[in-house]
């Protein structure tokens, strides 16, 4: 499904502010793969994202979806293959737009013309069953400005508006990070039920070690712009955090990372 090959990305090149956010990146993603990816503040997760998205353009290497050569398409040109949901709720929806609105551009998302979109009896009937599976008491609030809702409900719309048209691959970059933690189990809920109903190609960048554990058949451990352990879902469901942890702990003993970033990976997977 998902194809990349010796993919490098470099930013501010050959300036004091140089930075090398991917080096070498080599990864196969099959079908309906759900992987979760882990790493330290800067290893590269979110600009792996990007790329395969389409927001970045690598300096090197390819990225083949579904046996589509993709590596030099922009974002744009991806969106039939690709969803996605961003850290921030407020970034997947149209605040001044009512949340019937957001739905039908998702609905009719993908295709070469767009119809006139009208809301009759059959498709708002379609989209408030969608809305009720949310379990958020949205379904008879089609016509609310999508502004008006909390940060969470727009999260679990935007989950939504993500999979309404069965992406052949969904990324989800720390789609809970900002959200309490009622919400942020409540939208997991949601992204467990969707991702295995819908049998999705899955990649989600998360900041919790539980979440990793908990979702997905894979993780990837990110440093440096590297993916420096790749973890399959046999040996995955027997590990717990402190193993994690103590993976990260021979890693540093391997790639000599300094005791200061040891202690800011236990503060923040904790």
């Amino acid at each position: 499904m998902i194809r990349i090959r010796n993919l490098d990305k470099t930013f501010n090149a050959g300036s004091l502010d140089q930075l090398t956010a991917l080096k070498e990146i080599n990864l196969d993603i099959a079908e309906r793969e759900f992987v979760t990816i882990i790493g330290t503040n800067g290893s590269g997760k979110s600009t792996l994202l990007n790329t395969i998205a389409g927001n970045i353009l690598p300096d090197k290497g390819t990225i083949e979806i579904n046996g589509l050569d993709v590596t030099r398409k922009a974002d744009f040109q991806r969106a039939r293959h690709i969803a996605r949901v961003f850290q921030n709720p407020y970034s997947g929806t149209a605040p001044g737009m009512t949340i019937a609105e957001n739905l039908l551009m998702a609905w009719f998302r993908g295709r070469k013309r767009y119809p006139v979109i009208s809301l009759n009896g059959t498709l708002k009937s379609q989209l408030q069953k969608q809305l009720a599976s949310l379990d958020m008491q949205l379904e008879d609030r089609l016509e609310n400005l999508m502004g008006t809702l909390s940060g969470g409900q727009r999260q679990a719309i935007t989950l939504l508006m993500a999979v309404l048209q069965t992406p052949k691959v969904l990324l989800l970059d720390e789609h809970t990070a900002a959200l309490d933690p009622k919400t942020a189990a409540q939208v997991i809920r949601l992204t467990r039920k969707f991702v295995t109903g819908n049998t999705l190609t899955t990649i989600m960048v998360t900041h919790s070690m539980q979440h990793a554990l908990e979702l997905g058949t894979r993780i990837l451990m990110m440093h440096n712009g590297r993916i420096i352990e790749d973890i399959h879902e046999d040996e995955k469901r027997h590990l717990t955090i402190e193993d994690l942890l103590n993976k990260f702990d021979e890693i540093r003993k391997l790639e000599k990372l300094t005791p200061e970033i040891m202690v800011t990976l236990k503060n923040q997977y904790r």
